[in-house]
């Protein structure tokens, strides 16, 4: 009879609480509390996406096959006219210079070249004997077996050497994607390239070699037709600061000091700039792409931790609120399964509202982010999935302890509590 009273009591009093979704406007703090956490889930999915796609992106980077190694490959700038070098001499300065690093214990090959193929662009009009330019054409400038230092492989033909010098026939290395689009069929070797020079043909040269596809300028680019030169066969841009490029036994960075030794036996008036590798370079080519990965990732996580304490701390309140209620629905038989399942549909429902509203933000919005990706689409399914089920994942763990806390009130504490 005392626990039928104290149940009729206790449920005349909490009234309000019991039917709280018949009277939301009751209780304007829990209201408002909810409206937050909707917009911090919302917030928290539009940079789980933008993070997804940076990251995904980033890998798609990384994967790229480079159609050459850049490991154990040391880089360095020389500049031999600043120190008074003069044409025609400069060109036999940096071939003799080439043989000298060469020759030092542990350099498997060297080579050297304007430029490096990541940052290499040179854009004069190029075309096959007989045929127009054509401005999709690009030629990279480079030293003798710069092919087999970079280990591009030859698929026919041969690799610039040491015999291509000045008064020698001028020849050319194409790539892949040169003798497709222009010899498609054909074999390419013997044929003849013209390289222009303000509407007037330059360099007649012959092709010597074909070679396997390697990138060339931004890595977000697609391999362009492209022709390799020997620099001292007389290009229409001059040598001056040119690019060496070392393949090392080991670490490329421990043979630094003997090279600054040869260059300044060469010549004691002449620094070398830009030390690095191979491999540092082509990550410096994805550095934009990283830090966006890494600052989205960390907002991203920044803002999946908000909407979760926001949302533990609104399902908290709300439980603690409904102590006596879910007291009373326990004392009357209820099953801690369903009263579990009770509370984490608030959550579900507080998440599936933040969802609601962010998904279309998104769809509406990724397309801004289009100059940003690679060799991916700014709607990108998997990315969305992802954030989805890491959001979802974060709100039923930031549920987790307040509806457990909840299937497990003794009804006699709930009661005492009212």
């Amino acid at each position: 009879l005392e626990l039928t009273s104290a149940l009729k009591e206790t449920v005349g009093t909490r009234q309000p609480a019991i039917h709280h979704s018949r009277g939301w406007w009751r209780d304007w703090p829990v209201t408002m509390n909810q409206v937050l956490v909707v917009g911090q889930v919302a917030m928290s999915l539009l940079i789980l996406v933008a993070a997804g796609l940076f990251v995904r992106t980033l890998s798609n980077l990384e994967s790229i096959n480079l159609g050459f190694n850049r490991n154990n490959v040391l880089l360095f700038d020389v500049n031999a006219r600043q120190s008074g070098h003069r044409d025609p001499e400069i060109s036999e300065f940096y071939f003799r210079l080439r043989e000298q690093l060469a020759a030092i214990p542990g350099i498997r090959s060297a080579s050297l070249a304007r430029g490096t193929l990541i940052s290499g662009e040179d854009q004069r009009p190029i075309s096959v004997a007989g045929a127009p330019p054509d401005p999709a054409n690009r030629y990279f400038i480079i030293g003798p077996y710069f092919l087999s230092t970079m280990q591009i492989p030859i698929l026919a033909g041969r690799d610039i050497d040491e015999h291509d010098r000045p008064g020698s026939l001028p020849v050319a290395v194409i790539n892949e994607q040169f003798a497709k689009k222009n010899f498609a069929g054909q074999n390419p070797l013997g044929r003849h390239l013209i390289l222009w020079d303000d509407d007037k043909p330059a360099r007649d040269m012959e092709i010597v070699g074909v070679a396997k596809n390697a990138q060339y300028g931004s890595l977000k680019r697609e391999i362009p037709p492209l022709i390799y030169i020997p620099f001292n066969q007389g290009t229409p841009i001059l040598p001056n600061e040119m690019t060496f490029a070392l393949r090392t036994t080991g670490d490329p960075l421990a043979y630094v000091n003997p090279v600054r030794e040869i260059v300044h036996r060469a010549d004691s008036r002449l620094p070398i700039s830009k030390v690095r590798t191979q491999k540092l370079e082509v990550e410096d080519g994805m550095r934009e792409e990283t830090v966006l990965a890494q600052l989205c990732t960390a907002f991203a996580i920044l803002a999946l931790t908000i909407a979760s304490v926001g949302l533990y701390g609104t399902i908290s309140s709300s439980v603690a609120r409904r102590t006596g209620e879910i007291g009373i629905r326990i004392a009357l038989g209820a099953q801690r399964g369903p009263v579990l399942w009770m509370i984490l549909r608030e959550v579900l429902l507080l998440a599936g509202a933040g969802l609601a509203i962010s998904i279309p933000m998104v769809l509406g919005t990724s397309k801004f982010l289009q100059s940003f990706l690679f060799q991916m689409k700014p709607n990108d399914p998997l990315a969305l999935g992802a954030a989805v089920m890491v959001l979802i994942a974060a709100a039923l763990l930031a549920g987790c302890v307040p509806s457990v806390r909840a299937a497990h009130i003794d009804p006699m504490t709930a009661l005492r509590h009212e």
